[in-house]
């Protein structure tokens, strides 16, 4: 072996500083599947693309401790990373603001792994847990308390919706109230979104069918 291969390995000790950065890894790989494990408990289980959000928490998790470490207090390091994450971009919608929490709360247990905190992520993960469980039970009972539910109808432009569709909302709908509205397809069409109630809690294909046969309607969606 090469002298100078051997004075560095003499010199740097690879395992003192291996064991630690493998052991705050592996913390943050079980940080993350925690992170994801309550995510699928809570507010996943509602949600068909929950898989695919639970891996992103376990990555997150990892990879951000990683930087962390790779980080430390080196400014131009920090500054470097930021350069190159940025050209990063992300354009998947976020249609769940509670996807949005999970995932600083994924970034939040790798930075703490990461920086060498592993006690403040332990506390981290049963009180965010506690408190997703409390607000998942109120907002389901909530929800099935006045069965209201999200519809969306989407007009194109030149036509006026308020007309047009409240004769099928007196027919199929208890009560309705208009929460948002927005055009779509590049300005071609305007979406309005409403908080709906149905008379008949097994009606909702017979709404949709009949709303899809309104002169303009170019898509109906009804989310409970």
């Amino acid at each position: 072996m090469p002298d100078w291969l051997t004075k560095a390995l003499d010199e740097t000790r690879l395992w003192d500083q291996l064991h630690i950065p493998a052991t705050r890894v592996a913390l943050a790989v079980v940080a993350g599947f925690l992170a994801a494990g309550v995510f699928a408990v809570t507010f996943g289980r509602r949600r068909k693309d929950a898989r695919s959000l639970c891996i992103t928490l376990v990555l997150l998790s990892v990879l951000v401790a990683v930087l962390t470490q790779v980080i430390g207090d080196n400014m131009a390091r920090a500054f470097g990373l930021v350069g190159a994450l940025s050209i990063v971009r992300f354009r998947t919608v976020v249609e769940d603001t509670a996807d949005t929490a999970f995932v600083i709360f994924a970034v939040t247990l790798g930075m703490a792994v990461g920086a060498g905190y592993a006690l403040l992520a332990g506390i981290c993960v049963p009180a965010v847990a506690l408190v997703a469980v409390l607000m998942n039970n109120y907002d389901r009972q909530r929800g099935n308390g006045n069965g209201q539910a999200a519809l969306t109808v989407r007009f194109g432009l030149g036509f006026d919706p308020e007309p047009l569709l409240r004769p099928h909302f007196d027919t199929h709908l208890a009560s309705h109230r208009l929460t948002a509205t927005g055009t779509a397809k590049q300005g071609a069409a305007v979406e309005l979104t409403y908080a709906a109630k149905l008379k008949n809690p097994a009606a909702a294909l017979a709404l949709i069918a009949d709303l899809n046969k309104v002169e303009g309607v170019q898509g109906v969606e009804w989310k409970t």
